[in-house]
């Protein structure tokens, strides 16, 4: 197989059109959920086992964090410094995820899982920004 994984995924070989897809891509997931968390807190609350002032804090973070990934998005060449920061807050999200799940959060199964779920896929956008960055430096483009 000739095509690598993030390639496919993008539907495009070239690598800055591929990393903005996936940045992108993370700055509307990010932005939904944003908006879930604070126009739901309560009910969302209620079916994941969170306290609503938890939902209402996560959904502003997320909310500013989206707003940064879509001005990387904004720019022509995302510059490698901030898509490293992208790619590492990801990944720290993913890592805290799991650790609250085990040691601080009492969630309902259906928390359980949305936070297992969550974790993974901001997990795996860490991984395909990653490769789109390294892919791009290595094209000199």
């Amino acid at each position: 197989m000739t095509t690598n994984q993030p390639t496919a995924l993008a539907r495009t070989a070239e690598p800055q059109l591929m990393l903005r897809r996936f940045l992108a891509l993370d700055a509307v997931v990010t932005g939904a959920n944003a908006v879930a968390y604070l126009a739901f807190s309560g009910p969302l609350g209620r079916f994941l086992g969170a306290g609503p002032g938890l939902l209402l804090g996560l959904g502003a973070f997320l909310a500013v964090y989206a707003g940064c990934v879509a001005l990387l998005v904004a720019r022509p060449r995302p510059p490698a410094l901030g898509v490293r920061a992208v790619v590492d807050a990801n990944l720290a999200w993913a890592a805290v995820s799991f650790v609250a799940l085990g040691l601080w959060l009492t969630p309902t199964t259906a928390g359980a899982v949305w936070t297992v779920l969550q974790a993974l896929t901001v997990a795996g956008f860490a991984l395909l920004q990653y490769a789109a960055l390294r892919q791009r430096q290595g094209s000199n483009v």
